[in-house]
C-alpha cells in the first residue's frame, strides 16, 4: 500500500512539472485566498494584541471618569460617541476631596500639549512631544514603569516641584550616551530637573508614547491656560471585589460635584479599563470576520480554478489512462492518482499563502509599529481550507477519470 501511494506521488510530481506554467497559476490562485485570510488575520491579531497590552497594564480593578461617554445604539446599530460638558481642573479637585472610598487612588492629569519642543543645552528634540499634568498617583493608575530613577510623589506635587518623568525616545534624543536622572532640561522656557525615565511603550495609530513628559500638575497649569482643558480622572481599587462599590460611589460624588438631579442622566462618561478591551475586541472581531468574507470569495474561485485544472488534465491524459488500465490498473489506483495530485497542488498553494499572510501580517506590524505574534490557528484554519479545497476540486476529476473505458482511452488522441 505505502509502495502504490509512493509511486502515485511520484506520478502526480511529474505531472504537475508536465504542466508547469499552469500549475504554477493555479498555486497562485490558492495563495491569493489563504494570503488574505492569513495576512488580515495576522493585521488584526497584532493590533489586538497592542491594545489589549496597553489597556491591560492599567488592570481590571482601574476605571476612569471622562468627558466622552459610548453608549449603545438600539436596534443593533453599534455605538455611538456622547460628547459631555469638559471636566474642569474645579470638578476634578472636588472630587479628589469627596471621593473617600476606601482601598482608593484618585488620579488626575491633562494634556497640555502634543507639540511641544524640549531643550537640553545645545539639543533639542522635534516639536512633537507631549506634555502631560499629573499628580502624584498617575503613573501607578496608568500602568506605567520607571526604567531609571523614580516617580513623582506627593511632595514633588504639593509643593510645585519643578521636577519631571521623560519618555525613553526624549532621553535618546537629548542623552544618547548618557543617563537623564539628574539633567535640566527646559519647556518652552520652563526648566525640569528630570527625575525619571519610563520604560518604552512603543506607538500605537502613529501617537508616540515614548514622546512624552510628565510634570506636576500645578506646574503644567503654570505653562497652559488654556480656560477649556479637559481634565482626566482615573480611580484605581486596590482590592477588585471592592471595584462595584467604589465606582457607585465615584458616580454619586461626581453627579453630586456636576449639580445633576435624580432624575437627569449622567452627563460624564465612566469606563473600567476592560471595557475597553472588549470594545477593541468587539471592533477586531468584525475586522476577523471581514477577512473571512474575502478569503471565502478568494477561495471560492480558488477551487474553480483547481477544479478545471485537473478535468483539463484528465482530457489531457485520457491516452495515459486507458494505458494504465490496460496494464491492470484499478479504478480507485487511478482516482487516487488524480486525488494525490490535487492535494499537493491545494497544498503548496496553501504553504504559500501561509508564508506570504505571515509576511503581510509582519509587514503591517512593523510600519504601525504593533506587537507581531505568528498567527497559528489562522495556519491551523488555511491548512484545513485548502485540505478541503483540494478534497472537494479533486473529487469530481478523480471520479470521471476512473470511470474512463480503457478500450475508448486508448483510440484517444
Amino acid at each position: 500500500m505505502f509502495k502504490l501511494v509512493r509511486e502515485n506521488i511520484r506520478i502526480a510530481f511529474g505531472s504537475i512539472k508536465s504542466s508547469l506554467l499552469r500549475t504554477i497559476l493555479t498555486v497562485l490562485i490558492i495563495a491569493i485566498g489563504i494570503t488574505a485570510l492569513v495576512g488580515i488575520l495576522s493585521a488584526v491579531s497584532a493590533l489586538e494584541n497592542t491594545m489589549s497590552d496597553n489597556f491591560s497594564s492599567m488592570g481590571a480593578n482601574t476605571f476612569n471618569i471622562q468627558r466622552y461617554e459610548f453608549e449603545v445604539r438600539r436596534g443593533g446599530g453599534g455605538e455611538r460617541q456622547k460628547i459631555n460638558p469638559i471636566i474642569s481642573y474645579t470638578d476634578v479637585r472636588e472630587f479628589e476631596e469627596k471621593f473617600t472610598f476606601p482601598y482608593t487612588k484618585t488620579s488626575i492629569s491633562f494634556v497640555g500639549t502634543r507639540g511641544a519642543e524640549v531643550k537640553f543645552e545645545n539639543e533639542k528634540t522635534d516639536p512633537e512631544v507631549t506634555v502631560i499634568g499629573v499628580n502624584e498617583h498617575f503613573i501607578q493608575n496608568s500602568g506605567l514603569k520607571i526604567e531609571d530613577g523614580r516617580e513623582l510623589n506627593y511632595f514633588d506635587v504639593t509643593n510645585n516641584n519643578n521636577v519631571c518623568v521623560i519618555g525613553a525616545d526624549i532621553r535618546k534624543a537629548l542623552f544618547p550616551d548618557d543617563r537623564s536622572v539628574g539633567k535640566i532640561i527646559s519647556v518652552r522656557g520652563v526648566k525640569f530637573k528630570v527625575i525619571g525615565e519610563l520604560e518604552t511603550k512603543g506607538a500605537t495609530f502613529g501617537n508616540n508614547q515614548d514622546l512624552r513628559i510628565i510634570v506636576p500638575i500645578q506646574n503644567a497649569r503654570s505653562i497652559f491656560t488654556n480656560p477649556r482643558i479637559n481634565y482626566a480622572l482615573s480611580i484605581m481599587v486596590d482590592k477588585e471585589d471592592m471595584l462595584e462599590g467604589a465606582q457607585e460611589d465615584a458616580i454619586v460624588t461626581f453627579r453630586n460635584i456636576r449639580g445633576l438631579t435624580p432624575v437627569e442622566e449622567n452627563n460624564f462618561g465612566l469606563e473600567r479599563s476592560d471595557d475597553l478591551i472588549n470594545r477593541i475586541g468587539s471592533i477586531t472581531g468584525v475586522l476577523g470576520t471581514i477577512a473571512w468574507v474575502i478569503s471565502i470569495i478568494t477561495i471560492f474561485g480558488s477551487s474553480i480554478a483547481l477544479l478545471n485544472m485537473m478535468l483539463v488534465s484528465v482530457t489531457e491524459r485520457t491516452r495515459e489512462i486507458g494505458v494504465r488500465k490496460a496494464l491492470g490498473a484499478k479504478r480507485g489506483t487511478i482516482a487516487f492518482q488524480f486525488f494525490i495530485e490535487t492535494i499537493i497542488i491545494g497544498q503548496l498553494g496553501g504553504l504559500l499563502g501561509i508564508l506570504l499572510g505571515i509576511g503581510v501580517g509582519y509587514l503591517f506590524a512593523a510600519i504601525v509599529d504593533f506587537i507581531f505574534v505568528i498567527p497559528w490557528v489562522a495556519m491551523l484554519w488555511a491548512t484545513g481550507i485548502t485540505f478541503f479545497i483540494a478534497v472537494i476540486s479533486g473529487s469530481y476529476p478523480a471520479s470521471k477519470a476512473a470511470r474512463l473505458d480503457p478500450i475508448e482511452s486508448l483510440r484517444y488522441e
